[in-house]
């Protein structure tokens, strides 16, 4: 009789220990989004804000970490466009944009000492170094990267997945000397005029060649 009582307090005993561990059980993790959810997520929250240009910032996730390159106006724009990069399920960004905020004042400073300088010599070569200081800022005023062939395609394609109806389309772009060529089938004609606009506003483009097919609603 007394080995059953002291059972049965054990038993008691042990239940709600059970019930505390059941309770402190952590809920399965819920999915991470895949790398093409976070890229198209992040370059439409880009697409959205008003004070960045979507063709001047490449997206790249790779295992969740983001990848930002290439050229906003202003130092703040890129704090900006870390910030949007920090989505839900996003492991880290690496913030490789370049602003053209330090880049500007750095050219100016450099014109002005060149100038200064040239005042000592001959009138004409004051006027070499003007013509050179408006050629670096030209050059500034691109995106600051290499504009090839596959850097447009790629600019292409992320405005593309940023847009609603053109991420639903089946669009190929193709880049050969400048030359975006746009192949596959969109749902409507406003889309159609839409993928051409976006791929002519694109830097660098020289033209666009029109391969598409409105086909309807999309399967």
């Amino acid at each position: 009789m007394k080995l059953s009582t002291i059972a049965a307090v054990a038993l008691l005993a042990a239940g709600p220990l059970t019930s505390a561990a059941v309770a402190q059980t952590p809920p399965a993790a819920q999915a991470r989004p895949t790398d093409e959810q976070l890229t198209s997520e992040i370059a439409t929250k880009i697409a959205n804000e008003k004070t960045l240009t979507p063709d001047a910032v490449k997206v790249t996730v790779k295992n969740g970490v983001v990848t930002l390159t290439g050229v906003v106006g202003k130092d703040a724009d890129k704090a900006k466009a870390e910030e949007l990069a920090r989505v839900p399920g996003v492991v880290r960004v690496e913030n490789k944009l370049t602003s053209r905020e330090k880049a500007t004042d750095a050219i100016e400073g450099t014109a002005g000492t060149v100038a200064g300088a040239a005042k000592t010599g001959a009138e004409k070569t004051v006027e070499v170094s003007k013509k050179a200081a408006g050629a670096t800022k030209t050059a500034v005023s691109k995106t600051g990267e290499n504009i090839t062939d596959g850097w447009i395609t790629s600019r292409i394609k992320t405005k593309f997945m940023a847009d609603e109806d053109l991420r639903a389309s089946s669009i190929n772009v193709d880049t050969n000397n400048h030359v975006v060529t746009l192949k596959g089938a969109v749902p409507t004609e406003a889309a159609r005029a839409k993928a051409l606009d976006g791929a002519r506003e694109v830097e660098g483009v020289d033209r666009v060649v029109d391969n598409l097919k409105v086909v309807g609603k999309l399967p």
